[in-house]
């Protein structure tokens, strides 16, 4: 959010947000987008993502004809870990739109298309640990500790 505030021109509030993908970070940018008053669009694979953003409020565009859609927005941001977002679909990209990747490596766009093209791209890698490092380790831990637990290797 601090990322899109520093960033756009305009306010949060009415906003055109597209985000790619809707697993656990989608999921929570999305709410928090969506409480500030953005029109949020989500993007995924799945026709049961689409279905639940559908019925939180999104709206739903299916991933594989992204291509279509993707002009009009003020926000991109990416939770995908695969290159989506390649020179073709920038290319359809507003010059203004500022993309935000949130993705682990390699991401989800072509930086280096991206920058030919002269768009505004963040690649925001680790923010949890870099904003918040010690709510960041307690969530890191409970997530080891839930994994030892699933596998046996807890007492309970």
């Amino acid at each position: 959010m601090q990322i899109a505030i520093e960033n756009t021109p305009v306010t949060i509030n009415q906003s055109r947000v597209l985000i790619l993908g809707f697993g656990r970070v989608s999921k929570a940018t999305a709410r928090v987008f969506s409480a500030l008053g953005a029109r949020v669009h989500i993007a995924a694979r799945k026709r049961s993502d689409l279905a639940l953003a559908k019925t939180l409020g999104y709206t739903s565009l299916p991933l594989g004809s992204l291509s279509d859609s993707l002009s009009g927005f003020d926000v991109i941001i990416n939770t995908v870990p695969a290159v989506i977002l390649g020179r073709e679909q920038l290319s359809r990209i507003d010059r203004e739109t500022l993309i935000i990747d949130l993705a682990s490596k390699p991401g989800g766009v072509d930086f280096k298309s991206g920058g030919e093209l002269g768009l505004k791209i963040i690649w925001a890698l680790s923010l949890p640990g870099k904003t918040a490092p010690v709510t960041s380790g307690i969530i890191i831990a409970d997530t080891v500790l839930n994994i030892c637990c699933e596998r046996g290797l807890c007492d309970d």
